[in-house]
């Protein structure tokens, strides 16, 4: 399976980043290059900018370690 990447994110209830406050999650993608996933994101953070507990971030898939065992 090829590398796929998501931004994902939301409010949280606080600065330390714990929690997501229900119905505020995000999930955008998956793309298939880093750099589109990139520009999503900066456009998500530009927009969120004013509010201190809103974060995203990028994540990728990575392979199932069993699956890598098993194709070798």
């Amino acid at each position: 399976m090829p590398k796929q990447y998501w931004v994902i994110g939301g409010e949280y209830n606080c600065v330390e980043f714990q929690e997501v406050i229900p119905g505020t999650a995000r999930v955008f993608g998956p793309y298939v290059d880093f750099e589109q996933a990139n520009q999503v994101w900066r456009e998500r953070s530009l927009a969120s900018r004013s509010s201190a507990t809103t974060r995203y971030t990028i994540v990728s898939n990575a392979m199932n370690p069993a699956r890598r065992q098993n194709a070798a």
